[in-house]
């Protein structure tokens, strides 16, 4: 498919709609994407054509919701490059993914032990490791970060080779700063020393390729509504030998294999971690997204995030008072541009923005221990998507413009 940015954009009819007589101009999906057509036409069309319990019945409609529903997991497992199907586990959300681990596997580990993550973690995958130590009496240890926002592989060995940590819990991509992980390398660290490792790749998967087998991660979460897909449906991907002898995180209709007074047996993977009437329809949605991306290429989606980031930092620079946190390379940062401006809360900078049809995030963005690291309180976020445009970064810096000499006459 060659790549027409206008042709991209009337595929999002949301993009149509009119803020304050402005036409939308929406720079806030590292919060959540917009949606295509064509998944909005899957969901639209499951409930039109085949609405029905997925496992549960043998007429036609269950039967064609299941084949779909089949269809959308091994979509989900071409995406990820994961060996099994049933390696993938439908969740509502990436934050319930790493529930499901902190709990499960977070059960499995004894007092003293440690689990640790880093500062740059969204607080998905910072509170439910909390939770899991005080329940469990464990350690939690902060891995060490540069300044520009990456993790510190040297310092982090050091608390790895002490033996004590059972599990490592870090983000692909910074939802703040922008900067991609090594994982990789991580990864070899936490084998190395003895821990599991699980990836929030909730901002990772809508900007970067993932391979599952090549990063060797021993679980990966994403969301669905990150990367052009519904709200309301995500991933949790988990190495067989691991899922295996985990036990259910929630217990109900389809994760059993028979129920007895005395007690159950489970369901094999991975029905035996999807209890409940699943969320079929936005399964469907989610694999549209899924062939959505692929069809307009991974490396082309890249190319033009890469020029509308280079483009919004060099004209940020330009900003008396701005400072941007994490990187000013644009090599080195992926998806999104945080700042504060000098006198200016991002609250209002945003408020005033918002009513010209302006979207931009103010706030703490669920990285609180991030933003203590930083010495501040509260950042702007613009961040980016295939369907952004320079016009729209241009559109927004003239705004903060007029917005700043607003403020400060106050």
């Amino acid at each position: 498919m060659n790549f027409d940015i206008s042709s991209i954009r009337r595929q999002f009819p949301i993009l149509q709609k009119k803020v304050g007589g402005q036409v939308l101009c929406y720079l806030d999906s590292a919060a959540t994407s917009q949606k295509p057509q064509p998944v909005i036409d899957a969901i639209s069309g499951f409930y039109t054509t085949k609405n029905a319990n997925v496992n549960r019945g043998v007429h036609a409609l269950s039967e064609e919701a299941t084949v779909s529903h089949d269809q959308a997991r091994n979509t989900v497992r071409k995406f990820l490059n994961a060996r099994h199907s049933h390696e993938i586990i439908f969740t509502k959300n990436a934050t319930e993914a790493i529930n499901l681990v902190a709990h499960i596997f977070g059960d499995t580990l004894k007092p003293g032990d440690h689990i640790a993550c880093s500062v740059l973690e969204h607080h998905s995958n910072i509170i439910p490791w909390m939770q899991c130590a005080e329940r469990k009496g464990l350690e939690l240890d902060w891995l060490p970060i540069t300044k520009e926002g990456y993790l510190d592989l040297r310092e982090t060995e050091k608390i790895l080779a002490k033996g004590k940590t059972k599990l490592v819990a870090i983000s692909g991509l910074s939802n703040v700063v922008g900067t991609l992980q090594p994982i990789t390398e991580m990864t070899a660290l936490a084998h190395k020393y003895g821990a599991v490792i699980l990836v929030d790749a909730s901002q990772l998967a809508a900007h970067e390729p993932i391979d599952v087998q090549k990063l060797d991660c021993d679980f990966l979460a994403f969301s669905g509504h990150k990367i052009y897909g519904p709200t309301g449906i995500g991933i949790l991907y988990g190495k067989t030998a691991l899922l295996e002898k985990m036990p259910p995180f929630l217990g109900g209709g389809d994760m059993i294999q028979s129920v007895t007074n005395a007690g159950f047996t489970c369901a094999e993977l991975p029905r035996k971690f999807e209890a409940g009437t699943l969320a079929a329809a936005d399964a469907a949605g989610l694999a549209a997204a899924i062939g959505w991306m692929e069809k307009v290429g991974i490396e082309n989606i890249q190319k033009h995030e890469e020029s509308l980031i280079a483009h919004t930092l060099t004209e940020l620079q330009t900003i008396k008072g701005l400072k941007i946190l994490g990187p000013t390379d644009p090599q080195k940062r992926t998806g999104c541009v945080s700042f504060t401006i000098d006198g200016i809360h991002p609250h209002d900078l945003t408020d005033i923005l918002g009513k010209e049809g302006i979207c931009l995030r103010a706030g703490h963005h669920c990285t609180q221990p991030l933003h203590a690291f930083l010495g501040i309180t509260a950042s702007t976020r613009l961040s980016v998507a295939v369907y952004n445009t320079i016009e729209e970064v241009d559109q927004t810096i003239a705004s903060i413009l007029r917005a700043q000499k607003l403020l400060q006459k106050k």
